[in-house]
């Protein structure tokens, strides 16, 4: 059969494969086809479920044994539908179904050598990965592995560092400066978003980012390391796609991951955190002060203090104890260099488990090696060993780890409220980062920082961000001198029923909705000048709904309260100020009938 024949043929298999998957109303499939150009070079065509184009991605590899990306032919080809159902502890619900159209191209080249190009075709995008089928041990060199995309879709992008930590840049995927960029990249693509990002990535393989060259329309995949040991599985090569509320509600990332490897999750909580080390660096040697943070948590039934860079032996113990009474527990911060071998971990993980302490903060890993993935693997099997929490701060962003590891509460990967990012940075950290994993930004930030962003906008930023533990920057002193802000923070969860986009565009406003159990949490957060901002209701069900909002006060004061009756058909709308927000509780009206309104 002639290449151009095959390309029909597959096109056809992979059009019927997508109309096999059971989507929500919300979404349809994309189509994915596999296609060989320049000799044998193989080729997979993403378009959108009406045939636009989208993204073409060059296929292959090269191993110390063999060139894998050229003169390759399809030898056949497998396929099936298949849903996986399981549950997270985090995460934008907790409950997950996803269903698979997966195919398995078997691919070879001249000399008999084989590739395994397996494809996934979901609601919200396309994943592929390679296998080297009979091996178990390969020295990969090299992917051939690029994105073809449009030079003017518009992108915002992460310039690459291995703490993920620059601010991210809005401009077109031609005109991006030649460079590296980290992931997840979001391109604009006609009326379609596309979230390129990798799952699935662990110490079995290494990290990886995108180089680009400016003026040019291809987006390279770049290894970590110059040579991979690899079992002959690389992680999944993830395109996430549909409209913004279809990109941004995705789960794709953890539908890739690997099922989790705990039986037991009756220890895992995630939960709000009192944190003093941004508003007061030296705070965390002080013993004194630590207590007056565990006093506020108490005060407020925030289960957790974390106790950050500076504590001390001889004083931890008394610390969780003093804690332990007043119904809050203690996390503390590791740098992860007293972690680097399995001795100096299990003993500083042992020992500061019999204190008490519930779950560590982990800091400064800064690479995407596969040495690197080998110890997160490590670490988070020897802290589920313990049944210790884990967050990984100064890290890579989240390929699908805590659903694996349930007792991964978030990660860092971003330009977090500590490097004091400018407020227009919030607008799209959700529709970029926090895509893919909780994202520990450390929010509501009332008077430390830049103070840029009005006090609603930071009030709204633990619904508009998901973090399993949400860390609170602030004082104890900044919340209670703002009763009404705090009597609202004290309300919000950390883990949902469901998530909802409701509008937004990246680098100007997000507005979520968050469901917990009967009640919806709205985050508004606008960037830029004063404006009116609306939240339209329809997502809610019929009937009469109470909303309890909160608007910015005078300067960077109190907000106020007030509230209101709703309904599906209707919307809540208001004028903010420059880099402003609203936040809202809403609840069947019949659950309102006290003076609470929709307040626990």
């Amino acid at each position: 059969m002639s290449p151009e024949l095959r390309s029909r043929g597959l096109r056809r298999l992979s059009a019927a494969l997508a109309a096999l998957v059971a989507v929500p109303a919300f979404a349809s499939p994309p189509l994915a086809t596999l296609v060989f150009r320049d000799g044998g070079r193989p080729v997979l065509s993403i378009t959108d479920p009406k045939g636009a184009p989208l993204v073409d991605e060059t296929l292959g590899l090269t191993t110390a044994d063999a060139d894998l990306a050229q003169g390759m032919t399809l030898a056949t080809t497998q396929t099936r539908q298949f849903t996986e159902q399981y549950r997270m502890t985090t995460g934008k619900r907790l409950e997950r179904k996803a269903n698979f159209a997966e195919t398995r191209y078997s691919l070879r080249n001249a000399a008999g050598q084989k590739l395994d190009v397996v494809v996934r075709v979901a609601n919200d995008g396309v994943a592929f990965r390679y296998e080297l089928p009979g091996v178990k041990q390969a020295t990969v060199l090299n992917e051939a592995t690029s994105f073809a995309i449009p030079t003017d879709a518009r992108a915002w992008l992460l310039p690459y560092g291995p703490q993920y930590e620059k601010e991210r840049i809005e401009t077109t995927a031609g005109t991006a400066a030649s460079g590296e960029y980290g992931y997840p990249s979001l391109f604009r693509i006609g009326q379609s978003y596309v979230l390129v990002t990798e799952a699935n990535a662990d110490g079995s393989y290494d990290g990886s980012r995108l180089s680009h060259l400016v003026g040019t329309s291809t987006w390279k995949l770049t290894l970590a390391d110059a040579r991979v040991d690899s079992n002959g599985v690389t992680p999944w090569r993830t395109v996430i796609t549909g409209d913004l509320a279809t990109v941004t509600e995705s789960t794709l990332v953890d539908d890739l991951a690997d099922a989790s490897k705990l039986s037991d999750v009756s220890w895992v909580r995630p939960g709000k955190v009192a944190w003093s080390w941004l508003s007061e660096h030296d705070s965390p040697s002080d013993p004194v002060r630590q207590r007056a943070y565990v006093d506020f948590a108490a005060r407020n039934g925030i289960p957790y203090v974390l106790v950050d860079e500076g504590w001390k032996d001889a004083w931890v113990p008394d610390l969780v104890r003093y804690a332990n009474a007043k119904h809050v527990d203690i996390l503390l911060w590791f740098h992860w260099s007293n972690l680097d071998t399995p001795a100096k971990r299990i003993a500083a993980l042992t020992k500061v488990k019999g204190w008490g302490v519930k779950g560590v903060k982990i800091d400064f890993m800064e690479s995407d090696s596969q040495a690197r993935f080998q110890w997160y693997d490590a670490t988070l099997a020897d802290a589920a060993r313990l049944q210790l929490m884990v967050n990984f701060h100064g890290a890579t962003v989240p390929h699908g780890l805590a659903r694996t590891w349930p007792h991964l509460m978030t990660m860092e990967g971003v330009r977090g409220a500590e490097n004091d990012p400018p407020a227009v940075g919030n607008t799209i950290q959700p529709f970029t980062r926090n895509v893919v994993g909780s994202m520990d930004y450390t929010p509501v930030a009332f008077d430390a920082g830049r103070k840029e962003a009005s006090i609603a906008h930071e009030l709204a930023l633990p619904i508009v961000f998901e973090s399993g533990w949400t860390h609170l920057a602030d004082r104890p002193e900044a919340y209670e001198s703002r009763p009404v802000a705090l009597a609202f923070l004290d309300q919000i969860p950390t883990v949902w029923d469901e998530t909802r986009l409701v509008a937004g565009t990246p680098g100007q406003d997000a507005v979520f909705a968050r469901r917990r159990g009967s009640r919806w949490f709205i985050g508004a957060i606008a960037a830029g000048p004063a404006r009116r901002l609306t939240v339209p209701l329809a997502w809610l069900k019929g009937g009469t709904w109470h909303a309890d909002i909160v608007r910015d006060g005078v300067g960077r004061g109190d907000v106020v309260h007030s509230a209101q009756n709703v309904a599906s058909d209707g919307n809540l709308s208001f004028d903010v100020p420059v880099n402003g927000g609203f936040a809202a509780i809403v609840c069947p009206a019949e659950q309102a009938q006290t003076a609470k309104g929709c307040y626990d």
